[in-house]
């Protein structure tokens, strides 16, 4: 049973906060910058209410709360994202879903959080924030200002290592 449980530990993934500091060590590329997973550390929810007489169907789930159609996207701790573009320098455009480049969150440092990569927002209030998600606002609770990116770090600094001997040279005799 012991054995069972060292076994386990040793093939979990450990993530390791994405941070200003790895960020501008590793100077990745663009394409590098690609082909990095991330993943979510705290959930977060996306909601927006819309107000009067609305017909159209969107995308993502529905409700009625009070005479008002709601909106919300959820993505749960864990959700494995992909990096898009820079919006601008030290932020990251991170999509957590497959369709639509458009569904992103803005990610960049905070030094209240030891400069982790965290969501950023518009603005932030005492009770939430706002954020642009598929073209439109949306609102986020507060407590998703915790919400930063994570990393496999065995896989991103995964080093290859291109190695010869020399043999020498000697001097030709005539």
């Amino acid at each position: 049973m012991v054995l069972l449980s060292v076994l386990s530990t040793s093939c979990a993934t450990s993530f390791t906060p994405f941070t200003s500091r790895l960020y501008q060590e590793s100077n990745w590329t663009e394409e590098e910058l690609h082909s990095i997973q991330f993943w979510l550390s705290e959930d977060i929810v996306l909601r927006r209410v819309q107000r009067g007489n609305l017909s159209e169907i969107e995308e993502g789930e529905i409700k009625v709360v009070n005479g008002e159609r709601v909106e919300e996207v959820f993505l749960p701790k864990g959700t494995p994202g992909v990096y898009l573009f820079r919006p601008k320098a030290n932020r990251l455009a991170i999509s957590f879903e497959v369709e639509g480049d458009d569904r992103y969150l803005v990610f960049g440092p905070s030094p209240r959080e030891n400069n982790r990569f965290v969501l950023l927002a518009k603005d932030w209030s005492r009770r939430e924030g706002t954020v642009t998600y598929g073209g439109k606002l949306y609102r986020v609770d507060a407590r998703a200002a915790d919400a930063a990116l994570l990393v496999d770090l065995k896989r991103v600094n995964r080093t290859i290592i291109d190695s010869r001997t020399a043999k020498g040279r000697k001097v030709k005799d005539d």
